[in-house]
């Protein structure tokens, strides 16, 4: 009898000691990945650039409890866009309002190095198209140049060719 029950204990106690390992693993990564979102997050505030001779502002907000960090472009005479970033377990998620009238789902790979000096979301989805041959972003990768200098570069796909653009970012100062 006493053998019976020394191998389920074991084998709770077992089991029970690897969870707690594995919920550990688990609660590293989201700190990395929150981390990377506080790095994200140091953007808060107004930023200017100009391109192909058309001035732009872009504010960065924390919303939703600091949950979300919103980033609005607004090109001089144009239409304002939206993208959202948030945490989602060892990864970032950002959405992108875009003026072509669809919203790529783009995301990270597991975080890890929350200090890198960029980060880089890859599509995911992509909603509001009519046709897959629709101008659309497949990714974004956001520079940490300096704290008052950031770099994005955004790629897209358009009747089946892909390109990219680059917007260099300098922080508004009082």
């Amino acid at each position: 009898m006493k053998y019976r029950l020394a191998i389920p204990v074991s084998l709770c106690i077992a089991t029970l000691g690897s969870m707690g390992t594995i919920g550990q693993a688990q609660e590293m990564r989201t700190a990395k990945s929150a981390a990377a979102f506080a790095q994200l997050s140091s953007l808060v505030g107004e930023w200017k650039g100009v391109d192909d001779g058309t001035d732009f502002t872009v504010t960065y907000t924390l919303v939703a409890s600091g949950s979300t960090l919103m980033e609005e472009f607004r090109p001089a005479g144009g239409s304002p866009m939206m993208t959202m970033f948030s945490v989602d377990g060892d990864r970032l998620l950002a959405t992108h309002y875009c003026a072509a009238l669809n919203q790529p789902n783009m995301s990270t790979q597991a975080i890890r190095d929350p200090t890198a000096k960029s980060i880089a979301f890859t599509l995911v989805r992509v909603t509001g198209m009519k046709s897959p041959r629709d101008w659309h972003n497949t990714a974004l990768e956001v520079f940490f140049d300096d704290k008052d200098h950031v770099t994005q570069r955004w790629t897209y796909l358009y009747n089946g060719k892909s390109g990219s653009k680059i917007f260099h970012f300098t922080r508004k100062l009082d």
